[in-house]
């Protein structure tokens, strides 16, 4: 059973300001990494879908919905504060990237694969009910959670979130819903500085001084998220995959590397393996800056997925 990467050139399409770190290149060079690896020959890609207005109402609020939709530029781009970019086909991206992970959920639950990873674009996870921010606009992750809960009946749901910044648009959404256990690591004090003291149960926040390197990362993974893990007894992890803390990336301070994200993978493996009820991994890019460093953690991070 192979792992399958999805994808679609839409989301290529997404302008940003020239010099911006969240540019079309980012798909590209994973792409191209993915390809030199040799991982072509193990692993089948396919085309993103995309989503359906009643997949993100299920997220987000209506009223959000039609701002961003009144906004969309006919030519240029337009800047709409808090880091957000619209251009003519941005929401045609980010539908797509939304629905890569009700795609790949629908592979993961109707058996075809344990493993998906969507190489997509816009990122998702700083996206709240009703706010656009931090490069944001759909919570592609929230997206797929909730497509997970209601077309399948699934009771418990993991989100794991090792992005270098807080997952605050997945903490506001499901900040109340028991079904969803949301695991998050990140440098903190730090962008997008939401309250991470929460005092939920299904609310994991792990927040990491930016002196942290690899040795400290895992030991805090171990510490809070894998035990969680096992309490909670996910029937389907999803995975906010963001590769900004590797040390080259100068998005943070945070120091991770390729094996720091192949030692988390291949716990998240390991617990499928494990654990009978849970159906698999569906993985959703989030951030990651320098090119050459994200392309290898993302290789690293679907090989110790895949088992490869």
């Amino acid at each position: 059973m192979t792992a399958i990467i999805i994808s679609h050139p839409a989301c290529l399409e997404h302008s940003m300001p020239d010099g911006h770190p969240e540019s079309p290149e980012r798909l590209e060079a994973i792409h191209n990494q993915l390809l030199s690896s040799g991982l072509e020959f193990v692993l089948t890609e396919r085309d993103a879908i995309k989503v359906t207005d009643t997949q993100l109402a299920r997220a987000h609020d209506q009223q959000y919905l039609h701002w961003l939709n009144t906004h969309l530029p006919s030519e240029g781009i337009v800047s709409l504060g808090d880091d957000i970019f619209l251009s003519p086909q941005s929401l045609v991206a980010a539908r797509y990237a939304a629905g890569s992970g009700v795609q790949g959920v629908d592979l993961v639950m109707q058996g075809t694969t344990k493993v998906v990873f969507c190489n997509v674009r816009p990122p998702g996870h700083h996206a709240e009910r009703a706010r656009a921010m931090g490069f944001c606009l759909y919570n592609n992750i929230a997206v797929a959670a909730y497509h997970a809960l209601d077309a399948y009946g699934l009771k418990r749901v993991a989100i794991i979130d090792f992005d270098v910044h807080h997952g605050n648009g997945t903490q506001d959404i499901f900040l109340d819903e028991p079904r969803v256990i949301f695991c998050s690591s990140f440098q903190y004090p730090f962008y997008p500085g939401t309250d991470i003291d929460v005092h939920r149960p299904n609310i994991i926040n792990v927040p990491l001084p930016a002196t942290t390197k690899g040795p400290e990362f895992q030991q805090a993974i171990s510490d809070h998220w894998l035990p969680a893990l096992e309490n909670f007894a996910p029937e389907l992890i999803l995975v906010s995959a963001g590769f900004d803390a590797h040390l080259l990336d100068d998005m943070s301070s945070v120091s991770l590397t390729e094996q720091d994200y192949q030692w988390v993978s291949e716990q998240l493996r390991a617990y499928v393996d494990e654990h009978e009820q849970c159906r698999g991994i569906v993985s959703m890019l989030e951030g990651g800056y320098d090119l050459p460093a994200l392309g290898r953690s993302v290789v690293a991070h679907v090989k110790a997925m895949a088992k490869l």
